[in-house]
């Protein structure tokens, strides 16, 4: 089933968020990832959402969410070129012995460490989902206590390229 992304601009109202929660609720889908802020224009707000499903599917949530009267605008933007983060803070098992291993890890990802203790270490790592996945798996064998993550964050390329597509294309040549 493949992992769409959902770029939905809502008033910025009480009660929409559990609106649109509740619409997913009812119709027995899971949202994978959930972010909400404030958009460009005030009283208005961006919600990214993830959320598993076949095109016909999402063509029915489409639809179904415009139904409800704070929802101006959805958009699925999973084939379109997109400039797309999350942050995640991780906290790690890192004694004096492995300590300086679990820093290098980390500069490696461009991870930042935000707090240290005798036993672990806590880094900030900002980046698309699949960095995370990577630095999860390579952080896994000193044991990780602890993961808080925003949900995944998208806006369209107004430059229309596409990144992954051009990963492959130099991938492909190496």
């Amino acid at each position: 089933m493949v992992k769409h992304t959902l770029s939905v601009l809502v008033e910025d109202e009480a009660g929409v968020l559990t609106r649109i929660a509740g619409l997913f609720a009812r119709r027995g889908f899971n949202i994978e990832s959930l972010a909400v802020g404030p958009a460009e224009k005030e009283g208005i707000s961006r919600i990214t959402m993830v959320v598993p499903g076949d095109e016909r599917t999402i063509e029915q949530l489409t639809k179904q969410l415009y139904k409800l009267v704070n929802v101006l605008k959805v958009h699925d933007i999973t084939q379109t070129p997109c400039v797309e983060r999350e942050l995640m803070l991780i906290k790690v098992k890192a004694s004096a012995a492995n300590r300086a291993e679990v820093i290098e890890l980390a500069q490696v990802f461009r991870a930042r460490t935000v707090d240290i203790s005798d036993e672990t270490l806590t880094l900030e790592v900002v980046g698309d989902p699949g960095k995370m996945v990577a630095i999860i798996q390579m952080l896994t064998k000193f044991g990780i206590r602890e993961i808080a993550r925003t949900g995944k964050l998208a806006l369209v390329r107004d430059s229309g390229v596409n990144t992954e597509y051009l990963k492959s294309t130099v991938e492909a040549k190496v």
